[in-house]
Parts: structure tokens; sequence; C-alpha cells
């Protein structure tokens, strides 16, 4: 029998973390979070990041695992995840993944082939056609195998282009293993307008906590290049920083391509197999919902 694990995924500011508390508080249960950014320390504000007073007692694992100088890849949250499910079942505890990343996600209940070695024959083939055809033209080929993942890829630095195209190619020429797990997932799902109008206030909220103090102290620490930099509610500081465009401006922005990134992580979401989709307007009858039928499927 295939362990039993618990996914919530959902937009940003959806209302994830609160209603990801309120099940393992009832069922018994331990969090693994499945954010992008969260896994980097340092970088709170701007992620959301749930604090440990927020936690409610809750043990989360996969926050402040990384220094924002390093690099985390999908990859790299599926190991972190696999050895956290362990360490929870072993407690007799429900694992239960919360976060906004829904391609980790993804990758782990369907075993994605992450890692390990590369054909040398595709390997060898794609450094000709960056060679022949130049950055430009895999950087578009990436587009078109990745599709909105390819956002969360430099695509000016060939070496992480080549890379990720070798593990995209890789894994569409194999098949992806049966799943490890038992896993019920629930996507969380708001009327597009009312979703839009809570992003727009947590930027707000994020602004009154002092996420201009942190980005300049990150910033002036690690510089622009590091990974964490390219999320969104950071790399709009930059032309901000360097006078190109007021504050009011730069907000402005960080709101838009929220809302963008939520609509993005909606189309994927759908696009995922043996999704449960909640209704979180109502928060209340969200849980009721999520836990009945977690009880039933338990059973």
């Amino acid at each position: 029998m295939k362990p039993k694990i618990v996914a919530l995924i959902g937009p940003t500011a959806v209302g994830k973390s609160k209603i990801g508390i309120a099940i393992a508080k009832k069922l018994n249960g331990e969090i693994i979070s499945a954010d992008s950014i969260a896994v980097f320390k340092g970088f709170d504000i701007g992620s959301a990041k749930i604090l440990p007073q927020q936690m409610e007692g809750v043990i989360h694992y996969g926050i402040d695992i990384v220094s924002p100088s390093e690099q985390f890849s999908t990859f790299d949250f599926v190991v972190m995840a696999k050895v956290a499910i362990e360490k929870i079942i072993q407690k007799g505890k429900l694992p239960i993944i919360v976060g906004g990343t829904a391609l980790y996600v993804k990758a782990l209940i369907e075993n994605y082939n992450l890692g390990g070695e590369v054909d040398q024959n595709l390997r060898i083939d794609l450094c000709r056609q960056l060679e022949e055809k130049g950055l430009a033209f895999m950087a578009e080929r990436l587009k078109q195998v990745l599709g909105e993942k390819s956002e969360e890829i430099d695509l000016k630095n060939p070496t992480r282009v080549l890379r990720a195209l070798e593990l995209a190619l890789s894994g569409q020429t194999k098949s992806k293993n049966e799943g490890e797990y038992d896993c019920k997932v629930f996507a969380l799902t708001r009327e597009r307008e009312k979703l839009y109008q809570a992003i727009n206030l947590r930027v707000d909220q994020m602004f009154e906590s002092g996420l201009e103090r942190e980005v300049k102290s990150l910033f002036e620490q690690y510089g622009k290049d590091v990974q964490p930099f390219k999320a969104i509610g950071y790399r709009e500081f930059l032309p901000y920083f360097e006078g190109r465009c007021s504050k009011e401006e730069m907000i402005d922005l960080i709101k838009q391509h929220s809302r963008n990134y939520a609509k993005r992580q909606i189309t994927f979401i759908k696009s995922m197999r043996n999704i449960r989709f909640i209704d979180a307007e109502n928060i209340e009858k969200a849980k009721k919902q999520i836990f009945e039928e977690i009880e039933k499927w338990k059973t």
C-alpha cells in the first residue's frame, strides 16, 4: 500500500496557508512547503512566507533551507519533500504539501525523472545547436517546451538554458514512473475579481510590513543576480533602485505581475490530473469540505 499524502495548491493569495494549518491540526499532520521562494533565507515579506508565530505549532518543512546565493530546483524540492514525507510518516502523522508552486507538486506525485545522467548524445546535439543557431534560438525552443515555467530560468545564461533543455527533453523521451504516493490533491479557487483584490491588498500589506527595507538589505548583501531576485515582488525593485521608475509605478507593476502569475498558476493547475477544486470564498465551508473528503479517502 502506498503512503498517503495530501496536497493543497492554488494561486497566490487564495488562502492556502490558513487552510493547510487547519488541516494539519485537525488530522494530525505536518506541512511541507511547496514554494519556490520561501526556501530561501531572508526572502520573507515578498514571498508571503509563513512566520513561526503563524504556524500555530504545526511543524513546517521546506522553509528557510537554502542560502540566497545557492540554486534550488524542482529536483531539489522532490528530494527534500521525499525525505520530509518519510520523517512525517515515521511519526505516525499525515504529510501535507502546501504551496503555490504547482510544478513542484506535480513533479513529486507523478514521479518525474528530473535528475541523474543526461543522454550524452542529446547534450552534444544541444551544444551544437547553441553554437550554430545562437542563444536566442535555444531560449525560444525552451519556451516552446516548458511554456510558462521557462520564466523561472535565466534565458540569457546559456548554461542554464542548455541544462533546462536537457532535463525537459529527457523528461519528454522517458515515461514517468508510477507515483510513489497515494495523493489527494485539493486546489483552492476564488472568483477572479475577488482573487485579484486579495492580491492587490496583499501587496499593499507587504509594503506596510517593510518590503522595501527587506529588498534593499537583500540587494546590498547578495546583489541582483541571485535566483530569488528573479521572483515577482523582488525583481520589480531593480528599475526602481536604478531610478528608471517611480515607487508608485513599481508597486503597480508588482500587483500586475502578481495577478498575471495567479492566472498562469490557475492554468497550470487545470492541466493537472485528479484535482479536487474547492471554492475558498467561505473558508469555514472550504475546510469542512476538505476535512470530510480526506476522512473518506483515508478509510
